[in-house]
C-alpha cells in the first residue's frame, strides 16, 4: 500500500542533514515520491517518464531504517540520472549506472551524515556499486544494527548448521552447508534445496518437531 504525504514529511525518513541535499535532486527531476510499506522483494524502483504524461516516479520501501532509506533513494536516483543520459540504451546496473550512483554517494560522504561504520560500508563501495544494497553483504550488515530489532530475526550466515529458519512468506527451511558464497536450505514441505545469501533475513525457529 501506498503512502502520499508532503515533501516536507521525506525528512523523517532520512538521516539528518540530508534533506535539502535530496530534496535538490527531487526539484531539479520533478520526481514523484512514493513512500510505499514493506515489499519483501524489492526495496525501491524507478519508473521513467512513459509518453502518458507521468514523469520520473520513485518509491521506496518506509519500513528501511535511515541510512538504509537514504541509499536506496539514491539508487533509484543513480537510475533517474543514468536514464536522462542514456534513455534504455544500457544495461540497468551496468558500468553507466554505476558511475552514476557513485558520483552522487559520493556528494553524502564526509559530511558527519551517517555513523562511522556505515560510512565505511559506502567508501568502500562506492568503486564498483552492488546492483542493490542487499547485494553488498558488508554494507547490509552494517545498515543492519540500525534497524528496529525483531525477535528471533537473524541472517542465515546467523542460523546454526542444519537448525531452522522461516522466510517471510512463511515457509520453513534447514540450513545446511555454505556453496561457495551461498547457503543451501531445504524445504522441509518439498525436500527442495534452495540456495540463501548470507545476509537475507529471517526468522529462527528455536525448536521444531521433526
Amino acid at each position: 500500500m501506498k503512502k502520499e504525504a508532503p515533501l516536507h514529511a521525506l525528512a523523517a525518513y532520512l538521516p539528518e542533514g540530508t534533506f535539502d541535499q535530496v530534496m535538490d535532486f527531487i526539484r531539479t527531476y520533478k520526481v514523484h515520491l512514493t513512500i510505499t510499506r514493506e515489499r519483501a522483494s524489492i526495496l525501491g524502483d524507478y519508473r521513467h517518464p512513459d509518453g502518458t504524461g507521468k514523469g520520473h516516479r520513485i518509491s521506496v520501501n518506509g519500513s528501511l531504517n535511515r541510512y538504509a532509506f537514504l541509499i536506496t533513494l539514491l539508487h533509484e536516483i543513480a537510475h533517474l540520472t543514468t536514464y536522462n543520459k542514456y534513455a534504455n540504451n544500457v544495461p540497468a546496473h551496468g558500468k553507466e549506472w554505476k558511475q552514476e550512483f557513485s558520483f552522487i554517494l559520493k556528494g553524502f560522504v564526509g559530511k558527519n551524515y551517517l555513523p562511522p561504520d556505515v560510512e565505511m560500508a559506502i567508501r568502500q563501495s562506492i568503486t564498483n556499486p552492488a546492483a542493490s544494497s542487499c547485494a553488498d553483504e558488508n554494507l547490509m550488515r552494517v545498515l543492519r544494527n540500525y534497524d528496529r530489532k525483531k525477535e528471533n530475526h537473524l541472517f542465515v550466515e546467523q542460523i546454526p548448521l542444519h537448525g531452522f529458519f522461516r522466510t517471510k512468506d512463511g515457509r520453513v527451511f534447514q540450513r545446511n552447508e555454505k556453496i561457495r558464497k551461498r547457503y543451501r536450505g531445504t524445504e522441509i514441505a518439498t525436500g527442495k534445496v534452495y540456495l540463501f545469501s548470507p545476509v537475507y533475513e529471517v526468522e529462527l525457529i528455536a525448536e521444531m518437531q521433526k
